[in-house]
């Protein structure tokens, strides 16, 4: 299976291609995070509405395992859905996430409501990261480019990311999948510590979006603060080349290896 996933109603199957960095039987944070979304667009809306806001809690490890989901719908109006999407491994929750959507409307807007543009390179002249510099399967089906900074590296950096490989088998790959998929890599983006001596993982990732990003490429322009007590958040403005359109934000569990 060379797509991520393998979904049949609401049963999932995982592929080893789903695997992070800090234990090959965990999933990155990236897969189950997309396939959150790729759940919620598909539940159907009264009017025409688009995803405005992703919280992804991830309860306990995801294993490189079969999942099951289970979709809910926690409110339902004329401007909005709120959904409620599951993911269960061995009847257990190992994730639970809200989607939030929002009504479609086109406005004429005034110049200084402009889309705010981004002053970097674009992936086409940003130096390439090579897929070898993490230990991640899920990362070989991953394009980045570095505009700034490098991935893993200390301090803020800003980096384009394409998902290159199939998130649903048969599905195509959302824009909102997209942004999903890339948002994850906050902590590695940005990292403020030594990944030899520590580790920084994710309990939860939130993206906003202003609009819907176009394009395969998603940058992320990232920082990190760690907390002197066992936590850290990673943030990033999110943009397509066209500008920016999101935030992100991850809680991040510190510890010394």
């Amino acid at each position: 299976m060379e797509a991520i996933f393998r979904v049949d109603g609401n049963d999932v199957v995982t592929s080893p291609f789903a695997a992070g960095p800090w234990d090959p039987s965990m999933q990155h944070g990236s897969p189950p995070a997309a396939l959150v979304v790729w759940a919620a667009e598909r539940i159907a809306t009264p009017v025409a509405m688009r995803v405005a806001r992703v919280t992804v809690d991830l309860m306990r490890p995801v294993p490189v395992a079969p999942l099951t989901i289970e979709s809910e719908v926690l409110r339902e109006g004329r401007k909005i859905q709120l959904c409620a999407i599951r993911l269960l491994a061995g009847g257990v929750v190992v994730v639970g996430a809200t989607v939030l959507k929002i009504k479609v409307q086109a406005h004429e807007l005034p110049p200084e409501a402009a889309i705010l543009p981004i002053e970097l390179p674009g992936p086409d002249q940003s130096r390439v990261e090579p897929a070898d510099f993490s230990s991640s399967p899920f990362v070989t089906g991953m394009s980045l480019r570095a505009a700034r900074g490098r991935f893993g590296s200390p301090g803020p950096g800003a980096i384009w990311y394409r998902v290159d490989r199939s998130i649903v088998e048969g599905a195509p790959v959302s824009q909102a999948m997209r942004a999903m998929a890339a948002a994850d890599f906050c902590n590695g983006t940005a990292a403020v510590l030594d990944f030899r001596e520590w580790t920084f993982l994710n309990a939860d990732l939130t993206v906003n979006f202003s609009r819907e990003p176009v394009g395969d490429w998603i940058l992320l322009d990232a920082e990190s603060w760690i907390g002197p007590d066992g936590a850290g958040l990673a943030m990033a403005r999110l943009a397509d080349e066209r500008g920016y359109f999101g935030r992100a934000i991850q809680s991040l569990v510190i510890e010394k290896r």
